[in-house]
């Protein structure tokens, strides 16, 4: 390699948890991700130069992307320093995976630069250092699909298991974003630390039935599953209008409804591209009627993930 070395890379956003899979179950959003531009320096550095978007911690030990190249450094024991630029296209407490974008764009770039010493899913648990500084929490359900595209499964944390499932070809999501921030380590710290037989019994059977759904493309099989009975009654509340959003999705003909991550963006999946704009402007309607500032995305899941734009000057 030579100090000219350089690489841009794309991250997209994701959708974590979908409704009933906390922790274990994420999707990638098309069009809408962070772009991350390594270089690499003489100086055995990582230096962050420049972050667009955001107002985001430069020292490397407190940026999310900065602890992913530490640890890659250090594992591949990579003789030569970066440079950074971050440009976020995710935002910050948006719900749908803004740290880990960063973290996956970073620890993608540097793999690139370094002749690909490691898969792709190999990269997954090095981004997962930049989930743990920005939540606090090891998960992978939103770095695992802005890495390896379309649906993921992590089957087991303990070793890392990861499986990717193709999406039925006519599943869109509908996803609105209000402006207001939900921070992951609050909405984390309200959750219930137990549960009742009962509700894991009934939350089994929908994983087990989102999976089997998505598998056969059996687009009613996925709308019978989306219903999460342990997270989304507790964290909904962080959320204004989610009831009524969901209702109103629902009854128009989406499959389902549910959080994105940790809120406050709101999901739905519907089977066709018509009916995923119809779900669109219900969603459009009813946070302009309150006043709060919006985003609004209609998107399929990304079959990829983490790509390069630019290799070179």
């Amino acid at each position: 390699m030579n100090n000219n070395d350089i690489v841009k890379v794309f991250a997209p956003a994701t959708v974590a948890n979908v409704t009933c899979g906390f922790d274990i179950l994420g999707f990638p959003l098309e069009n809408v991700g962070d772009v991350l531009t390594l270089k690499v320096v003489k100086e055995k550095q990582i230096r962050i130069t420049k972050i667009e978007g955001f107002d985001l911690p430069y020292e490397a030990s407190k940026n999310v992307a900065g602890v992913v190249i530490q640890k890659l450094v250090e594992d591949l024991e990579i003789g030569f320093g970066f440079e950074v630029e971050i440009e976020k296209g995710v935002k910050p407490g948006s719900g749908i995976g803004s740290s880990a974008a960063s973290a996956a764009a970073a620890a993608f770039a540097v793999n690139e630069l370094a002749g690909r010493p490691l898969k792709t899913k190999e990269l997954v648990k090095y981004a997962m250092e930049g989930e743990k500084l920005a939540s606090g929490i090891s998960h992978a359900d939103n770095v695992a699909p802005s890495l390896v595209g379309n649906f993921i499964l992590i089957r087991s944390y303990d070793p890392l298991d990861i499986i990717r499932l193709d999406s039925p070809a006519d599943l869109f999501c509908t996803l609105v974003h209000p402006h207001i921030q939900v921070n992951t380590k609050d909405s984390r710290k309200i959750l219930k630390k137990q549960i009742s037989l009962e509700l894991a019994i009934k939350q089994w059977g929908n994983v087990a039935g989102l999976i089997t759904g998505i598998n056969l493309s059996d687009y009613n099989l996925i709308g019978r599953s989306m219903n999460d009975v342990i997270i989304e009654p507790t964290r909904s509340i962080l959320i204004p209008m989610f009831d009524k959003i969901k209702e109103a999705s629902i009854r128009a003909g989406a499959l389902g409804c549910g959080i994105a991550g940790s809120g406050p963006s709101v999901f739905a999946f519907s089977k066709g591209k018509k009916m995923a704009m119809a779900v669109n402007d219900i969603m459009r309607e009813i946070y302009r009627n309150i006043d709060i500032n919006f985003d609004l995305y209609v998107s399929k899941i990304s079959p990829k993930g983490a790509f390069v734009i630019k290799n070179g000057n």
